[in-house]
């Protein structure tokens, strides 16, 4: 009968003869038959079923085995032994087909419980292992893989499961796709996806086999003497969990046997499993691997990696189905690549045909793609300013596109960067600082120059005047100007925690003051602004001397001189005015001047003022140590008028009412924030300001004696009137405080301050003024106003007077209430709004010694504000601590109780910024006028240079020092005393060292 069979499904038939032939024989074979019939059928389904040459000889044995194996089951035992298993699974050279292994596993469903069953498991637990050490092709590893699904006693026991797991691993990187087209393409699919699957239920089964294997697949994927491995070993990620991430990744990073090539090589072959389809968290193992390699600073397998595979990566956009896996790993490589504009570039002529195959696809993934692929270009414009000729191009193509703005655009550029990544040797080795999680960077301390990296720090942001340097040309005749336009750069875009100011501070150091000693942070900013202005003026002139001499034409008249920088930014007029108490004459002289130095009012003078309701007083007061002493010694300016004198207003003009809101912090338990306190009172106290303001008598015009006696009944109505404030104060309720109410005696804020640097000044005996209409000195009264604001106010609290007792200067304690929002009062009755922007604090008791630091926000315009809340606080924008080396994020609250917390740590100096509805200048406040400069090219490269370096530096340090560690003998005394350490935040921000904040040291970048 197996002859008959044979004959017919070889014979030329046709394929329905053979098929009628093949069914008589079939039920033939149900019926009883002769033993070695039924071997004899057996043995030839069995050589059908492998090594039949189409389908229907091997659907022939498959049935026929079917047969006699339900049929004649004492048979098929008998067949179907340990022996018969091993020859047909070595049957032929190599590893064994993919058919016999489908024979085998056939026979395993028909064989039934015994010992003989027992037998061919304990073989094909051995057979299977030597078959995947034999590397198979992908048909017969999958069909493993569906033969140990279907019969798990075949899978190899004991310490042969790991090693068959591991060999199953380079099994699959070994995997050639056999065939070309797409059902080829998905078969090889399928099959690695069921290998992969088979290890994944092998781990479930024995978790402790996940480690070794992934070892396992960094040897093979590292290996640099092989070819590339298959990228379906991609399949076996997504089986991975999540969940040993960090400590696989922390592992390798950290692992000294592992070199950078091996390293760089894996990471390579990675990157190019974004490219299989069906592998979930592939991206996740990507980035987590750079994130790794940027904790312990190996910046050049990074950037090599980076640079060789960002093109391929953003190439997988196009595959709907890879697509948010590339789009992750892209996102990460270029937020991160920011010491350079090279990986960007290589994307820009890839860039415009992406967009325009993803607007025709026109899909929900394209769409969210291209959305956030514009989000990335607008990032990386702004990182790397500077080449409209290579942007210009991209930007066309995604001008349709959504553009964020740019706090959006600086959240993702400073989540990412390899800087700001943490380094896992950073608590062992404190010079392996990444650049502060804020996003600024700190300036090194030369030895007592606290003073001067507060000023720039303060000067930096201000931003409209950092905007204004960053501008400024190349070629230029305002060397000094140019130092400080690279270092507000290398501010701006250094990937480095902290730069060197020291290029800049020998060029801009000021004669009289000794190295290496502390000075006076505003004598240096009032010399620095007069520096920039003089140069900017000089090189003005030599220019147009320049080009007039170029010009063949007759000369022109000269143009009238043009605002200095300085001058825009920080240049606002006074009016000086002395009105002779004889005759009534009235002599002025307007000047200019780029700060206002206010002196401390004697405690009399400061209460006296606040009964006269002359001023709107902030909510709450705030109690001074001390009171002040009514002799002041200033420091003279060279630019401006003379700022160390009192002024006063004339006969003449109205008195000034300064309309100041001042925010005073609550306390720790306080629910509301400072704003909202002021936006509560400002209802009520704009309507006391204008009563008061109508209330001021008309006969307050008239001079002389006239005066002298309406002030006088003034005063007395004060005092009468004292105690009916208090009971105002307390029908009013908490949070606000009517000018006529006295507040805690000896406490002072800036409207005190600014009051008596307005009030009148009476000139007499020895101080008579030579009045021309008289022709001989007269007594007279003498007052200033202030004709035109400057953008930025700068403030100078004058905290150091000259004790007469002692002949040493010492510094006034008292704490001064700062006040959020200013409105500056104007002559004519004007009045203009500013915001707080930065304060530079000293601490310390002396001129002489202690430490500068500053808290800082973006000074940039602000929108003009809707009627009716033009003197509301605007909502808070970041605030900053700049301490030397070391910045943090601070808050209002904290720049408003520092004296309080700590009393010899004192508000100095006051940057104000005008609010943009004040601005003369159109246009400050748009969006585009807000962004960053774009800087010239030289500037750029320099830049990307020592950004390069620093990143060298890096990874050079963070080897020695794991090195180094490595090398260390285990101790358990080791760590002891780290906890102990006092809290840096726990004392005073103030402490004057090379360092500066933190005591770090760090790699200078010299300007």
């Amino acid at each position: 009968m197996d002859k008959i069979l044979e004959a017919v499904v070889t014979s030329s038939y046709p394929a329905s003869v053979k098929q009628g032939l093949v069914r008589r024989v079939l039920e033939a074979a149900r019926q009883p038959l002769e033993r070695e019939q039924c071997l004899a059928l057996l043995a030839l389904g069995a050589r059908l079923y492998v090594g039949g040459a189409d389908e229907l000889p091997r659907r022939v044995g498959c049935q026929l085995l079917h047969v006699a194996g339900r049929h004649h089951p004492d048979v098929f035992v008998e067949f179907f032994s340990a022996r018969r298993v091993l020859r047909l699974l070595q049957g032929g050279t190599g590893p064994p087909g993919p058919r016999a292994l489908a024979c085998v596993q056939l026979g395993l469903q028909l064989l039934p419980e015994g010992p003989a069953a027992e037998e061919v498991f304990a073989l094909l637990r051995r057979e299977v292992l030597r078959a995947v050490c034999e590397r198979p092709g992908p048909s017969a590893c999958a069909q493993v893989a569906r033969l140990l699904a279907r019969h798990p006693r075949c899978v190899p026991d004991g310490p042969h499961r790991l090693l068959f797991c591991q060999q199953l691993v380079r099994c699959l990187g070994r995997f050639r796709c056999p065939a070309e087209g797409e059902e080829g393409a998905v078969e090889f699919l399928e099959q690695a996806q069921q290998v992969s699957g088979l290890l994944a239920q092998l781990w479930r089964a024995q978790p402790a086999a996940i480690l070794p294997c992934l070892k396992e697949l960094f040897a093979v994927i590292s290996c640099t003497e092989e070819e590339p491995p298959s990228s379906a070993l991609a399949s076996v990620v997504q089986h991975l969990p999540l969940e040993l991430m960090d400590g696989v990744v922390r592992n390798l990073s950290n692992d000294d046997s592992v070199t950078d090539s091996q390293m760089l090589t894996a990471i390579t072959r990675m990157i190019d499993w974004v490219s299989w389809p069906l592998g979930k968290n592939i991206d996740k193992w990507i980035i987590a691997l750079l994130k790794g390699l940027a904790a312990v600073k190996k910046f050049s397998i990074l950037i090599e990696v980076s640079l060789t595979k960002i093109e391929k990566v953003f190439s997988k956009l196009l595959y709907p189905i890879v697509r948010g896996a590339a789009l992750s790993v892209l996102k990460y490589m270029l937020l991160t690549f920011q010491h350079s504009h090279e990986a960007f570039h290589l994307l820009l002529p890839h860039i415009p045909p992406m967009v325009a195959s993803l607007l025709k696809e026109d899909s929900n993934s394209g769409t969210s793609c291209l959305e956030q692929l514009a989000e990335l270009v607008h990032c990386m414009v702004f990182r790397f300013p500077g080449f409209p000729d290579l942007y210009e191009p991209v930007m066309e193509a995604i001008k349709d596109l959504h553009v964020p703005n740019e706090d959006r655009i600086k959240q993702l550029l400073g989540q990412d960067a390899w800087t700001s990544q943490k380094s896992e040797l950073a608590g062992f080795y404190p010079r392996l600082m990444a650049k502060s999680d804020t996003g600024k960077i700190g300036l090194i301390n030369l030895g007592n120059t606290c003073y001067v990296n507060s000023i720039l720090q303060a000067l930096f942001m201000a931003s409209d005047f950092r905007h204004c340097v960053l501008r400024l040309t190349e070629n230029n005749s305002q060397p000094l100007m140019t130092k400080l336009q690279w270092l507000f750069a290398f501010l701006e875009h250094s990937q480095r925690p902290a730069i060197s100011p020291e290029n800049f501070l020998s060029a801009s150091w000021t004669p009289w003051f000794s190295p290496g000693t502390q000075q006076d942070c505003s004598e240096y900013l009032k010399y620095l602004l007069d520096r920039l202005h003089e140069e900017e003026k000089t090189g003005t002139r030599i220019c147009q001397k320049l080009k007039q001499s170029s010009s063949l034409s007759p000369p022109e008249e000269p143009p009238s001189p043009s605002s200095t920088s300085v001058e825009k930014m920080f240049g606002g007029k006074i009016v000086t005015r002395i009105c002779c108490l004889r005759c009534l004459n009235v002599s002025s002289r307007e000047e200019a001047f780029t700060d206002l130095s206010l002196a401390f009012p004697p405690p009399e003078r400061c209460r006296r003022r606040r009964r006269l309701g002359s001023v709107m007083l902030p909510a709450e007061g705030v109690g001074a140590p001390e009171p002040s002493p009514p002799s002041q010694a200033h420091i003279p300016s060279k630019m401006g008028l003379g700022r160390q004198r009192k002024h006063c207003i004339t006969g003449d003009a109205p008195p000034t009412v300064l309309d100041i809101e001042g925010l005073s912090p609550q306390g720790p338990g306080g629910q509301s924030s400072p704003e909202e306190k002021v936006e509560r009172d400002e209802g009520a106290k704009e309507q006391r300001a204008e009563e008061e303001v109508q209330e001021e008598p008309e006969e307050e015009e008239r001079a002389g004696e006239k005066e002298e006696e309406e002030k006088e009944v003034e005063e007395e109505k004060a005092e009468d009137e004292d105690e009916e404030g208090a009971e105002d104060q307390d029908r009013l309720g908490p949070g606000t405080q009517r000018a006529t109410a006295p507040p805690a005696e000896g406490s002072r804020s800036v409207l005190d301050l600014v009051n008596y640097f307005l009030s009148p000044e009476r000139l007499t005996a020895e101080n008579r003024y030579y009045c021309g209409a008289c022709a001989s000195l007269q007594e007279a009264e003498k007052a200033v106003e202030l004709s035109q604001g400057p953008r930025y106010l700068i403030l100078t609290l004058l905290r150091f007077s000259f004790d007469l007792r002692t002949m040493r200067r010492r510094k006034i304690l008292d704490d001064v209430t700062v006040p959020l929002l200013l409105r500056l009062p104007l002559a004519g009755g004007r009045g203009q709004a500013y915001d707080l922007c930065s304060v530079v604090v000293h601490s310390g008791v002396s001129s002489e010694s202690g430490h500068y630091y500053c808290y800082a926000r973006e000074g940039a315009a602000r929108p003009a504000p809707a009627p009716g809340t033009a003197d509301r606080p605007e909502p808070e924008h970041q605030w900053y601590l700049f301490n030397d080396t070391r910045v943090s994020f601070s808050s209002f609250e904290s720049v408003s109780n520092i004296t309080s917390f700590f009393p010899k740590d004192t508000a100095y100096v006051l940057f104000y910024r005008q609010r943009l509805g004040e601005v003369p200048e159109a246009g400050l406040g748009s969006p585009r006028g807000r962004t960053e400069p774009t800087l010239h090219k030289d500037l750029m490269e320099a830049i990307s240079k020592d950004n390069i370096l620093f990143l060298q530096e890096q990874e050079k340090e963070a080897r020695s020092r794991a090195a180094y560690i490595s090398a260390l003998p285990p101790s358990p005394h080791w760590g002891r005393g780290f906890d102990e350490d006092k809290d840096e935040d726990e004392g005073s921000p103030g402490g004057c060292n090379p360092a500066g904040g933190n005591g770090s040291d760090f790699h200078r970048l010299v300007f």
